[in-house]
């Protein structure tokens, strides 16, 4: 898997980054140094290609996603965070991702709760049920979407939510009222609730 990879000469925190469909592994990549510069950062870059557009899995159709692929990249997915993981030996392991990196992280964690401590969705889109979970009781999340989002309905991520909630996660929101572009404010809840994390 081709990620970029930034390391520290001290004990900080791993993050994880996810980029979103059609970007690449550059780009929240610096970002996560630049907000917790004392942090470890890996960030995996999507191996689908859909027309071009870099995704981490595939998709059917708009919100339709190939569950058989998904089930098989996350697991996979899951293999590399855990590797990396153990090869850096972070105090503490963080993760966040944009649209289809939300995804691919939210799936990772719906599956392997245990890997991460802590998770910001940005966007995320979850069109089906999860199982439950009680492995993410106690874990961190944020979700941040757009209350007039035409990709990601506003309807499934308050969904996703109550979800969450219901594992017993710590969970927090942050709305804006556009829709699927990330705005400034987004930017700035999702930079405090990592560098909380990451303390």
């Amino acid at each position: 898997m081709s990620y970029a990879f930034a390391e520290t000469p001290g004990a900080g925190p791993l993050v994880f980054t996810f980029h979103g469909t059609g970007a690449d592994e550059t780009q929240f990549h610096g970002f996560a140094r630049q907000i917790l510069p004392e942090a470890h950062v890996i960030s995996p870059r999507g191996d689908v290609s859909e027309m071009g557009a870099l995704r981490y899995f595939r998709r059917r159709a708009e919100g339709v996603y190939d569950m058989d692929d998904l089930a098989q990249r996350t697991e996979a997915m899951a293999d590399f965070l855990r590797a990396e993981k153990a090869r850096v030996g972070a105090r503490r392991t963080l993760a966040f991702g944009y649209s289809n990196g939300a995804n691919i992280l939210a799936s990772v964690g719906f599956a392997h709760p245990g890997i991460v401590e802590a998770m910001a969705l940005m966007h995320p889109l979850i069109p089906w049920q999860p199982q439950p979970q009680p492995g993410l009781s106690g874990r961190s999340v944020l979700i941040t979407a757009g209350e007039r989002d035409p990709i990601c309905p506003a309807p499934l991520n308050r969904a996703l939510e109550g979800w969450f909630a219901d594992q017993g996660a710590e969970v927090t929101s942050h709305w804006h009222r556009g829709g699927h572009e990330i705005t400034q404010d987004e930017v700035q809840a999702t930079a405090r609730f990592l560098q909380a994390q990451g303390a």
